[in-house]
């Protein structure tokens, strides 16, 4: 794969509804950056729920997309998990957990009625939430002279970079995030200031 400069993923969590002979399959849509958070969000969910008769999930997380996990919750296998995972990477998004909660309505639905139950929830959640595009960052711990604030902050600014922590004592230390295409460049500019010291993560 191609070095990104960009990826896609949600910054609202959203809820759908999709109903099918009586079942009824409540989809999330949220966003997460950690295995952490997903256990957390995803017991969340199981609170709201907690009579539901699956709680059925998909997640991506990482920018190469290589951490992810699907359950199908004691539904038949492939059924549930696999089709909430495709409609994430068919929007191609990454920091994403979709839970599909299901409330069973008395009628077997089959595998292939599952299959589309499950993924017509996560479409359907995944639908009424805005995709954002976000910068690739690299992370840049910057050390300087209180004095030199404005500098600092002056070429954060221009490269569109984000202040992730800051220590302000007499001598400061900040960590941004630049974009992961103009690194160096900043690093160099950064550099050129009087007594800052630069280091990447």
């Amino acid at each position: 794969m191609a070095e990104q400069d960009f990826y896609y993923t949600i910054e609202r969590e959203a809820t759908a509804e999709f109903k099918d002979r009586g079942s009824k399959f409540i989809g999330y849509a949220i966003p997460v950056s950690s295995v952490d958070e997903f256990k957390e969000k995803l017991n969340g969910v199981k609170k709201l729920h907690p009579k539901a008769t699956h709680h059925c999930f998909a997640y991506r997380l990482g920018l190469d997309g290589n951490v992810y996990r699907v359950s199908d919750d004691g539904e038949p296998s492939g059924s549930a998990g696999r089709p909430i995972l495709g409609q994430i990477d068919s929007k191609e998004l990454v920091n994403v957990l979709v839970v599909v909660v299901r409330y069973f309505g008395g009628t077997l639905l089959g595998v292939p009625g599952l299959i589309n139950a499950y993924k017509s929830a996560a479409a359907l959640a995944l639908q009424t939430t805005p995709l954002v595009q976000k910068q690739v960052e690299q992370e840049l711990v910057v050390q300087f002279d209180y004095t030199q604030m404005n500098e600092i902050m002056r070429v954060v600014k221009q490269y569109n970079g984000r202040v992730i922590r800051q220590e302000m004592q007499l001598f400061c230390s900040m960590t941004i995030g630049v974009p992961k295409n103009r690194g160096s460049e900043i690093q160099y500019l950064l550099k050129e200031l009087r007594n800052v010291e630069v280091s990447t993560r």
